[in-house]
Parts: C-alpha cells; structure tokens; sequence
C-alpha cells in the first residue's frame, strides 16, 4: 500500500474531508472519499462558489495573501440533518491551496446544550435568589431582623428577657359586628391599610410590632435594642394611631374605632411552633397592656401608672383612678391625650 492510500485511509478514519485546490482558480484538483460523502450531490462540482455560493472569495484571497489561512464555516441540510463543518484553507504552495474540512456538528450541538443549561441554571439561580428574598421578607414580618439572622445561623432562637420595654395593645371596637355585616374583601382590604400604616408610624419611633390577631395589633419599644426613652417612644406611636384613624374616618365610609391600653415592663421574646412557627413575647407588660386596653373607651389611650410618672412632663395625662385589674390587683390608671 502506497503511503498516498495509507494517508487517505487515516483521515477517512478521523472523519477529516480534505480537498486541493488551485490557489489562483479555485478549481478542485483532488477531494477525499469524506469531503464528496458531505458535499457531492446529483451534479458534478468542480469549482469551491459552485460548492459554497454564500463564500466570499474575495476576503479568502485577502486572508491567505496576508497570512497564508482562512477559516470559516458552513451549515446545510444532509438528509434532514443540519450539518455543521469548520473550513480551514491554507497555501501549501504556490499554486495550491488545501482545505481540510471537520464536522463540527456535534460540537455545535453540545455547545447549544451547554448554553440552555447555562440560561436554565441561571434562570433557576435568580428563581432561587427571589424566592429566598421572599421568604426573608415574610420572616422578617415574623420577628425582629436580629431574631431572624439568630435563627438563620443556628436554626432555632434563644428565648430572651427583655426589661424594661413598653408595649401597645390595639384593637377594634365593633369589629366582629363589622365583619358579619360587610363584605369580607372590604374588611381585610381596609385592615391591610390600617396596619401598614401602624406599621409605618411605629418603624418611626423604633417600634417592633410583634403581630396582629384579626382586629388585635401588638408592638413594643424597646425591643430587641434596648431603647431607654421606650415609654414615650410608645405614647407617641400610640397618639399617631388614634391621629391616623381620625384623618381615615374623614373620608372614608367605614368608621375604625380604635381602643389602646399601653404597660411597661418585662417581657420574654421567642420563637414558637415548629412548623408554623411565629414570634411572640410572653410576660407581665403584655398582660397588663391587655388589661388596660379593656379600660379604654373608643378612640383612647388608657396607660398605667408607672408609665403616666414617666411621660407626666411631656405628655397630657388624665387621671382615670385606681382600678381593679385582674391579675395585678389595684393600680392607678390614666389616659393619655393628644395635645393637638
């Protein structure tokens, strides 16, 4: 076997097309076995347009008189398939040119898997990344952001005493008559507005809220930073939610009437539940607060004694008297105005 034949066999076995070409004419002088199983067809092609019509020959004449190359590639249809082959001409002399064509379909086709796996994960990673910010942003209306990054870290919370923190306790007066009366959407939708509202007005004085139970809205001052002027930061949130009830009821056809008792004192703060898990505070100034709020007629503010001593000078307090309060005995109770 002549090394010709020896040489034609290798590249039919690596799946090489290769053809000699007149440098000057573009004329096909010898093509291999793989190179006319690609591109013969019914008629006979002798010149490298007749074969790749959309080749500029102009821009392979320049490549190969400045560098001696030119690469390029090419698409067409070979039984149903797109067929995908790089063309690399080079001058191996003069008057010759070589063209040594590989089929790079299949790597064509990874390439494209590659591409729409990388879009797919990329996809997925932002899908990640915004249900991740989402359930950040429900946790963090669940607890406190330093609650939050504890139970991140660690994966549970560690109750904490908090003391002295002042809490506001808020509901509605006539709320169940509400909702049996008008349409549910309303009601949820205005009660949306209502707390973020409060919500709004409590992130103002450094107030947490905790949570809200159907017409119940519950937040603290001086938590989870302790917070030394907690007591007034809490009767100007509370003044602010009556002010802001009074501004709604002006123009708008639903009446909130809101009823709020204010407690100072200590507090536990953790997360509870395993599933459904929340954060809650326990411990006296929450009951107290409760209790108090049961004192206060519509659209006022009843507060306890201990708290009345510490906002005397700043604020304008009403003394109410002493009353029985269930769980804490007898205790002065007074009602905070607003001055304006």
């Amino acid at each position: 076997m002549t090394i010709e034949a020896i040489n034609e066999q290798l590249l039919r076995a690596i799946g090489v097309g290769v053809a000699l070409l007149n440098r000057e004419t573009l004329q096909f002088g010898f093509r291999n076995d793989t190179f006319d199983e690609w591109f013969s067809g019914d008629t006979p092609l002798h010149h490298l347009q007749q074969l790749f019509p959309d080749l500029d020959a102009d821009a392979v004449q320049k490549s190969l008189l400045e560098t001696g190359r030119y690469s390029s590639e090419i698409s067409f249809k070979k039984k149903r398939r797109t067929l995908v082959i790089a063309l690399d001409f080079t001058v191996a002399h003069e008057d010759v040119l070589v063209l040594v064509c590989q089929n790079i379909t299949r790597i064509k086709e990874l390439e494209s898997m590659i591409d729409s796996y990388s879009m797919m994960v990329e996809r997925n990673t932002r899908e990640l990344k915004r249900e991740k910010e989402q359930v950040e942003k429900l946790l963090l209306n669940l607890m406190p952001r330093s609650v939050y990054e504890e139970y991140k870290t660690f994966g549970v919370v560690t109750p904490q005493l908090y003391d002295p923190v002042s809490v506001l306790m808020l509901d509605f007066v006539g709320f169940t008559e509400m909702v049996a009366s008008q349409d549910p959407s309303v009601t949820v939708t205005e009660l949306n507005d209502i707390y973020t509202a409060f919500d709004r007005i409590g992130e103002q004085f450094g107030c947490e809220r905790i949570k809200t139970i159907g017409d119940a809205y519950i937040t603290v001052a001086g938590l989870p930073d302790p917070t030394p002027d907690h007591a007034k930061a809490i009767a100007n949130t509370a003044i602010r939610f009556v002010r802001y009830l009074n501004r709604r009821n002006l123009s708008h056809p639903h009446q909130w009437r809101c009823r709020i008792g204010l407690a100072s004192g200590s507090v536990v703060g953790s997360v509870v539940g395993i599933q459904k898990y929340v954060y809650d505070i326990f411990g006296p100034a929450v009951n107290l607060a409760s209790r108090l709020q049961e004192f206060s007629e519509p659209m006022q503010i009843t507060v306890q004694d201990q708290v009345a001593h510490v906002l005397k000078e700043q604020f304008k307090l009403e003394e109410i008297g002493p009353k029985m309060i269930r769980g804490f005995g007898e205790q002065g109770v007074w009602r905070l105005a607003d001055e304006n």
